[in-house]
């Protein structure tokens, strides 16, 4: 069933060891490669401890992979870049105060999101999974790719989609609804934000479906052929910085305290993971009032049926006020993931990123 996982050694030490190596860069340059926004929410002691693990984890993989000549070549990688970072200061490099920059790359961020997604969701999609596609299914090098992209350029996003939103929401928002949203208790104006956000992004992915310009950009999402906690990065960067643009704009507007956009800030990002993972379990009732991962893989489904269906990714009754509620009652899974034609959608992250400029080029190189 998961005959591929036999490789997973030599790539674990591959990637505990380039993570290493970026870690220590992290150290040794923090106001260029560390998120400013991200820096509070860990400690140096705590980033170490990490680093060590990563590079204990490196030299047994590494050495295990090596003499049962499993993918050799990867496995030396892993020790080189471990060996790299050892030799550049390994957990010991000193740490001076760091000072805050208008700019910066969120290496550290694409780190510690990257280790502890893995660590939660691939023991999670072995066990529980629904379809047993192994680990290193097809696709997942693009999927990297696009998760590293879009954490590494965390700030970039942010300062496009703040840009976007703030002027727009200063000349439309109305005083007295903003006066009585902040007055409302911290755990009431986060299910609210929750909603109207649901809300905004529904109507605006009924619209990637619906309009073809905006498809050409979604469809790089629905492209993945399988569905798991890592799928859900596959997002074309315009379209990444534009839905978060639409999201923001009514929770600025209405007045939303900073506490409860950060929240569900959290929130989305979860849920964004757990609603692509592959985890087969029958939540019940829970399917109707929370959207889970059966829920969200049905609007992935190569179904004609399903094509315009579950647009809300946090609830859905978002899906059955606009109507485009749709999930079968006797707990079944789509058969089949991807764009309903495979031609339409290249592989690869810059063909990918390109696409929506091409105009209707048809491609010879099917994402199957």
């Amino acid at each position: 069933m998961f005959a591929k996982d036999r490789i997973l050694l030599p790539h674990t030490a591959v990637w505990c060891g380039v993570l290493s190596l970026l870690a220590v860069l992290c150290f040794h340059f923090p106001e260029a490669l560390t998120s400013q926004e991200f820096r509070p929410v860990y400690t140096s002691d705590f980033a170490r401890g990490l680093l060590l693990v990563g590079l204990v984890t490196t030299f047994v993989a590494g050495t295990v992979a090596v003499l049962a000549d499993q993918r050799r070549r990867l496995a030396l990688t892993g020790l080189a870049s471990a060996t790299a970072a050892v030799l550049l200061g390994g957990t010991s490099v000193p740490l001076d105060k760091v000072e805050a920059t208008p700019y910066s790359l969120g290496v550290d961020w694409f780190i510690l999101s990257l280790f502890f997604s893995a660590i939660v969701f691939i023991p999670l999609e072995r066990y529980l999974a629904h379809s047993p596609h192994p680990v290193l299914r097809g696709g997942w090098r693009t999927d990297i790719c696009y998760f590293f992209l879009s954490h590494v350029l965390v700030q970039f996003i942010l300062i496009l989609v703040t840009a976007s939103t703030t002027t727009v929401a200063a000349a439309i928002a109305v005083d007295p609804v903003k006066a009585l949203v902040v007055g409302m208790p911290l755990w009431l104006q986060v299910l609210l934000a929750v909603f109207v956000a649901d809300l905004a992004q529904a109507v605006l992915h009924r619209a990637y479906h619906r309009v073809k310009t905006l498809w050409r950009f979604h469809a790089v999402h629905h492209s993945s052929r399988d569905l798991d906690w890592l799928a859900g990065s596959r997002v074309h960067l315009a379209e990444t910085v534009l839905t978060r643009s639409i999201v923001l704009l009514p929770l600025m507007v209405l007045g939303f305290s900073a506490a409860a956009v950060n929240a569900y800030v959290i929130i989305v990002g979860l849920q964004a993971v757990v609603a692509h993972a592959n985890i087969g379990v029958r939540f019940g009732w829970l399917e109707y009032l929370v959207v889970l991962p059966r829920y969200h893989h049905w609007h992935h489904a190569r179904h004609v049926d399903y094509w315009d269906r579950n647009y809300a990714i946090h609830l859905p009754v978002v899906d059955m006020l606009v109507g485009s509620f749709k999930l079968p009652r006797d707990g079944s899974w789509p058969e089949e993931y991807g764009v309903l034609r495979l031609e339409t959608v290249p592989r690869g992250l810059v063909a990918q990123h390109l696409m929506p400029f091409r105009g209707d080029r048809e491609y010879e190189e099917h994402v199957a």
